[in-house]
Parts: structure tokens; sequence; C-alpha cells
């Protein structure tokens, strides 16, 4: 039989996981980034900006000293790079040959992209690139002076779409960001010379998608390992059911569900949580991406409802989950008037769990002056509070 732990146990395996249960750590800030980023595995890039945007929003809550500079330098001194996982993200540098599958996969055709391929737009454009330098997609805008084409050969959509199209099969990368633009660049112009460029076998692939989840998240299943990941949840089973064998994973069971783990990761339910430290997430905070998940782990029900239609969204655009006292207690709705460096805090509501309001007010009360900071605001108005249904 699996080892049984309580769901207040498991929650505690995943926060050490996910880097919300330690104490702040001594050191220089940029090396606390960096330690972030490659525990977690990667950060969601997004592009809505409602307040400071994901990816550094998700770094801050692991480094409270955070600044928005860091991933900026990061990728200057090759430490990390962009790609996509279940979405577009930063990661590690040192893990670049496991996006090699699917950038081979892409190149083959056996994974498809979001649009048609035009092989000779993106030859033409790999050709400027590689005579040029380094390019924004604005810069296929009109012809280059040495070729003779009609502006709209070089149609800004089309040739964003052969930009992507290499920057996803590998032939490109990301060699930095302007005003949020992104900047293309050969990838053997980018990639450092002590990076592994091995590919992997599909063996090692398996292995490592299940470690660095587990290791990021704790505790897991084959069908959340395997999120938005097409045709890997077989594999992945499979090497689950390997690893269980050799004794690299064991089973755990969570109120009647089957998880596995590493078994190192069961020390960490020996370490404390610091249950008085309030979180702001953000809505595509690593903890949070997998909605069923965290209704199965924490009883949080929460959906983004910037999607929504304004008429049907009850909880606001914007609403950014809130971790206190081991647990997901309520959400917050905001938004940043840049101009009078403001915070607008549309909307709190609590969860039904939480029992001692005046003590998640406190905590919330010493979190707002750090995450006014964070968002170049000098001040916060409340506008609504209510208890969620």
């Amino acid at each position: 039989m699996p080892e049984s732990i309580s769901p207040e146990q498991a929650r505690k395996l995943v926060l050490h996981a996910q880097g919300l249960a330690a104490t702040k750590k001594r050191g220089k800030a940029l090396t606390h980034t960096r330690d972030a980023l490659e525990s977690l595995g990667y950060v969601q890039i997004d592009t809505i900006s409602a307040i400071e945007r994901a990816h550094h929003h998700t770094l801050w809550n692991r480094n409270p000293d955070y600044h928005p500079s860091h991933l900026t330098q990061l990728v200057a001194q090759k430490h990390a790079f962009e790609y996509w996982t279940h979405a577009a993200a930063y990661l590690p540098m040192k893990d670049y040959r496991y996006s090699l599958p699917r950038k081979a996969a892409l190149a083959s055709g056996e994974l498809d992209h979001w649009y048609p391929r035009n092989a000779k737009l993106m030859q033409e454009v790999l050709s400027r690139i590689s005579s040029e330098g380094p390019l924004m997609a604005k810069d296929f805008e009109t012809p280059s002076s040495h070729a003779k084409r009609k502006p709209k050969d070089w149609a800004s959509k089309p040739a964003k779409q052969a930009l992507e199209y290499l920057f996803m099969q590998g032939e490109l990368m990301i060699k930095e960001r302007v005003n949020f633009h992104k900047v293309y660049e050969l990838t053997e112009r980018v990639l450092p010379t002590s990076v592994d460029r091995s590919f992997p076998t599909e063996q090692e692939n398996w292995h490592f998608l299940i470690c660095r989840f587990l290791r990021a998240n704790g505790l897991g299943q084959a069908s959340e390992i395997a999120y938005l990941r097409k045709h890997t949840k077989a594999g992945v089973q499979q090497t689950i059911s390997n690893m269980l064998e050799a004794g690299e994973l064991v089973n755990i069971q969570v109120a009647g569900t089957t998880y596995v783990t590493l078994p190192q990761l069961l020390e960490t339910l020996n370490r404390p949580v610091r249950r008085s430290k309030l979180h702001i997430l953000s809505p595509f905070d690593n903890l949070l991406i997998q909605r069923k998940r965290m209704q199965n782990l924490f009883n949080f029900d929460y959906l983004l409802e910037c999607y929504v239609p304004a008429s049907k969204r009850q909880y606001g655009y914007f609403s950014l989950p809130i971790l206190w006292d081991a647990n997901l207690v309520a959400r917050m709705d905001c938004k940043v008037d840049r101009k009078t460096k403001v915070l607008h805090i549309q909307h709190l509501a609590l969860e039904p769990n939480v029992r001692k309001v005046d003590a998640f007010q406190h905590a919330l009360k010493n979190a707002l002056p750090g995450f006014l900071t964070f968002n170049q605001c000098q001040a916060y108005t409340l506008h609504k509070t209510s208890q969620a249904l």
C-alpha cells in the first residue's frame, strides 16, 4: 500500500518544492533569482499588464529582492533562454538540451504549429538575420535595401510567422527583448559554448520531465506531468512505472488519490512552513497553472476572468490568488494606475475557509507595502471586500 499523507502535509510538500515556504536567503539578489528559475524549471511569460507582468511577479514571490532587470541580466549572461513549455516561458539554460525534442518534432512536421509553413520566406528571413545580425519583426515591414521585392513581400504578419516558426524549431533564439519586443538571432550565435547540445534519448527525456516536475511541484500524476504536451502521457506513465519498480519514485496517497514523488522530497515534511507569510500570487504562477490540481490539493476553484465577459465576472478582470497560512484563502482583483502610482484593489474576496479574518487582514497589511514597491506604486485604494460564495 502507498504511504498516506494528509492534505495539509501534501500542501506542505508542494509549497516547499515551489519555494513558497522558505525563509529569506542571504547573498546576491540576482543569484537568488537564478536559483528560483532553476528550481521552478520555467516561468510563464504573459503580456497582460494590469499589474507587473507574470514572469516578474512569479519570481518576485520567490525572491523579495527581485528586480525586473534580473531576467534581462540572466538572458544576457546566458543563464536563461526563452522557449515553450505549456506556454511561452523563460527556462534555465542548463536545461537547453531538453528543448531539442520539441524543436525536432516541429521541424519534421510531427508536431503542428499554429499556421502553415512558408519555407521560402523562412529561408529569406534566416538569410537576412545571418547577414545583418539580430532583427525584430518590425525590421521586416519593408524590403531590405538590397532585395528587389515589393513591400508586401515583407509584410509584417507573414514575416513574423516565419520568425516564430524558425524560433520554435530551434534555428533562431531570442537574444533579448527591447520594450518587450523579441530580438531574434541565429541559435549558434546565442548559445554559450558550455551548454550541452546533445539530443536526449527518449528515455532520458521522459525521466527529465518527471523529475523536473516533481522537484518543482512536490508530488504529481502522469496527467499533470504531461500537461499540454502532446503525445507524452503514455511515455510518462510507462517511465513512472519503471521508476517506481526501481525505487526512484514512491507512491503516496492524499485523500484517496494516488500521486508519485521523489523519496528525498518527503524529508521536507519535517521542515516548517512560514504560515504567517502572505503571498499575493500571479494567475500564471507555477503553483496555480493547473487549475484542477489546485482544486484537488488546495480546494481552490480558480478561474481567470479576464477571458470572461464583464457581465459574467464574479471576482474581477485580473484577480490574484492569495496564499496564507499554507492555503489559498482569497483573491484580489487589482489594477495599477501608472500615472498616479496607485494600486486599485477593485475587489478583495475571502474564501469560506478563512476563520481568522483579523490575522489575515494583518498579514495582508504587512504584505501590501512590498507589493506596492514591486508595482512601482505609492498607495493603494480598496474599493470592495466580500466573502467568496
